[in-house]
């Protein structure tokens, strides 16, 4: 079944991003001169507008920030996912990342604020896989 989904568009500051989330790895910007790890990736950090930044890779650990449950599809290719879970989640390195959660509990009982979470990848197109998040 083909992907049916709004696709993100890697831009060249995020292409080795992409890259790596490919590899199902994930990998985040830290500014070296304020050293804060940031997210969404771009070459100037957020922090302190430095153009001094490095790659760096992710744990992959998260905690649950805030979490919503989507009961009506925002798009067509949502139809058949519905109820899911998007999230905010904040990454052991400390940026926030938003994010869906992976769930088998359809009721979504045992989310909660903080939890643990470790991220996980669905690979969308041969180019292309999304990180995402599922409880530890």
């Amino acid at each position: 079944m083909a992907y049916n989904k709004p696709i993100p568009v890697p831009q060249g500051e995020s292409d080795v991003y992409w890259q790596k989330a490919k590899e199902h790895e994930l990998w985040l910007r830290k500014c070296n001169a304020c050293d804060n790890a940031y997210f969404y990736p771009r070459d100037i950090s957020p922090c302190c507008f430095s153009k001094d930044t490095d790659w760096i890779r992710a744990s992959g650990k998260a905690s649950l920030f805030t979490y919503g449950i989507v009961q009506r599809a925002p798009h067509p290719g949502f139809v058949d996912d519905v109820p899911f879970v998007t999230a905010i989640v904040e990454l052991e390195e400390g940026p926030k990342m938003a994010t869906n959660i992976v769930i088998d509990n359809p009721t979504f009982d045992n989310l909660q604020i903080g939890m643990d979470l470790e991220v996980v990848f669905e690979d969308i197109t041969d180019e292309l896989a999304l990180p995402k998040f599922k409880p530890v």
